[in-house]
């Protein structure tokens, strides 16, 4: 019974939605862009923001799993082909393991920032949104009021009593649609900001710890190989007599 009743009521609803945007005016049309830029990108980031997309568990059991000083090679074969963000950084790690562990560490701080920015891919969009749709619809606000002063004194009665609630009408639509996208926009930014922080903090605890335990009793030998030569002495001259 409700669905038939929904059923029947949707033709209602949607000449009340069409209704409402028509009397917000022009400024609805940018507005209702931004709602669809808005939600095609939450989408989007949803997606692309799961855990799975950017921290797999194998990989994150697999490095759990490798014993200090023990082998990688079952982990390099694993993220060899894997697109997440933590196989891009382990591979990072994985292919300086012969280099100095400074040089690794660097290398893979320089790699995960670049996911950093991947992973924000996107939010900047919402920041924009967030910060544009109230603004709409404070113009479209403003126009409205404009409409109704323009037509005040220009007749009179009925029709002036008309237009004055088309054009307050018009500034309450356009305010009304530019918040209700702009405080989703704010909360889906919100999430996936603290999100995209949360999941860089458990990366680089995973990769600290991977390179710790590739790097075990490692530390004496580093130190030989990369000591300078020592200086020779120069011969004494022979004073001449």
């Amino acid at each position: 019974m409700i669905a038939i009743a929904l059923i029947a009521g949707a033709p209602e609803t949607v000449r009340t939605i069409m209704s409402f945007f028509v009397r917000g005016g022009l400024f609805m049309w940018p507005l209702l862009i931004c709602s669809i830029v808005s939600v095609t990108t939450m989408i989007l980031r949803g997606i692309a923001l799961r855990e799975k997309n950017v921290m797999p568990f194998v990989i994150q059991s697999e490095i759990e799993r490798l014993m200090p000083g023990g082998s990688a090679e079952r982990l390099a074969r694993i993220v060899q082909h894997d697109p997440s963000s933590l196989a891009r950084i382990a591979r990072v790690a994985l292919q300086h393991l012969r280099g100095p562990r400074s040089e690794n560490v660097e290398a893979v701080e320089t790699r995960a920032r670049h996911e950093m920015v991947r992973l924000e891919k996107g939010l900047i969009v919402l920041e924009v949104i967030t910060g544009i749709a109230p603004l709409l619809g404070l113009i479209g606000a403003v126009s409205g009021l404009v409409h109704v002063f323009s037509h005040l004194g220009l007749s009179s009665g009925a029709s002036d009593t008309r237009q004055i609630a088309l054009g307050i009408a018009e500034a309450l639509n356009a305010t009304v649609f530019g918040l209700s996208i702009a405080v989703p926009t704010l909360i889906a930014f919100s999430y996936f900001s603290k999100k995209v922080e949360v999941m860089s903090v458990e990366m680089e605890t995973l990769v600290v710890e991977l390179i710790s335990k590739c790097y075990y009793g490692r530390s004496s030998r580093e130190v030989t190989s990369t000591k300078s030569p020592p200086l020779t002495t120069a011969p004494t001259p022979t004073p001449v007599v």
